[in-house]
């Protein structure tokens, strides 16, 4: 695979999501190197990112996670040093990165999103309670993995909910329930591809069921027909409303009565064991080295 040169997996670094960055960068790794990449583990946690250069990296898989991996920062660096990396580019990445701007910029492109409600600590949270219903998600901005995330089921809990996530954040937001199910779709280069039902053991897809548990249920494609073809083509558009190329994935949720709402964009999805966009990728025939070969495929060079 010389046509790569050698490439940097950049894992770990330094936000709440380096233990996930490590799963997932340690199976890219793994999966680069039996494809016969020349492909080397890279913590900017543990040396400057000017080390690119003076190691003669020729391309980055960048599998960093939360800010800096996948807010922009790290794509700005990448770009004054002139290293080629997969993902989006600086601005779609920052956008995506902070769920409130990407509300904001679906709402205004006319993309169907659930009732939300931006928190301060002037906020009259009773009101707010009162104005989308129990229960509400209440989320960190610009944090991922579900950190920080609290659903507020009793009436007078919003409060507490924001103080919590406010510890991660200092832009939090209050979002509708919508009850019909959740699902992902993951969007490799110009292609949509199987979406994702969602069914966690626990209260909510968390954390833990992210990544650790076992009694998830992941069906594959989520959905069927045209129903399919609708959720498939409304995710690649969102995607490209928030400037988003190479990969990504795409969070939706449906309501009982079969409508789409659209939660937020991954610039920088996992690749652990019990990843989405592997699944998906699996179902489309395409094996997980495969998979971190196509990605490696859709560099951003600035």
């Amino acid at each position: 695979m010389k046509q790569y040169g050698k490439v940097a997996v950049l894992m770990g670094g330094s936000s709440a999501e380096r233990e996930v960055s490590l799963m997932s960068g340690n199976g890219v790794l793994t999966a680069l190197l039996s494809k016969g990449v020349d492909a080397h583990k890279f913590d900017p946690s543990e040396k400057p990112l000017a080390a690119l250069k003076e190691e003669g990296f020729d391309r980055v898989f960048n599998v960093l996670h939360g800010p800096f991996g996948e807010d922009g920062t790290l794509q700005g660096a990448l770009e004054a040093l002139g290293v080629p990396y997969t993902g989006c580019g600086v601005m779609a990445s920052a956008i995506s990165m902070d769920k409130w701007r990407t509300k904001l910029l679906w709402k205004g492109a006319g993309l169907p999103i659930p009732a939300f409600e931006l928190l301060s600590d002037d906020s009259d949270f009773d009101a707010i309670e009162r104005k989308l219903g129990l229960p509400i998600f209440v989320k960190p901005s610009t944090e991922g993995s579900s950190i920080g995330v609290t659903k507020v089921k009793q009436a007078g809990g919003l409060k507490a909910a924001y103080e919590e996530a406010r510890k991660y954040d200092r832009v939090v937001i209050a979002e509708q329930f919508i009850g019909g199910g959740e699902y992902t779709c993951a969007v490799i280069g110009e292609a949509a591809y199987p979406t994702v039902k969602i069914e966690p053991a626990t209260e909510y897809y968390d954390y833990d069921a992210k990544y650790f548990r076992d009694d998830t249920v992941y069906r594959c494609p989520g959905l069927a027909g045209e129903m399919e073809r609708r959720a498939r083509e409304l995710c690649l558009t969102a995607f490209q409303v928030l400037g988003c190329q190479g990969w990504g994935r795409v969070d939706f949720l449906m309501d009982e009565a079969g409508g789409i709402y659209l939660l937020e964009a991954n610039t920088n999805p996992g690749m652990t064991s019990h990843s989405l966009v592997p699944m998906a990728a699996k179902a489309e025939g395409i094996a997980y080295e495969d998979l971190c070969l196509k990605v490696l495929d859709t560099v951003h060079v600035g």
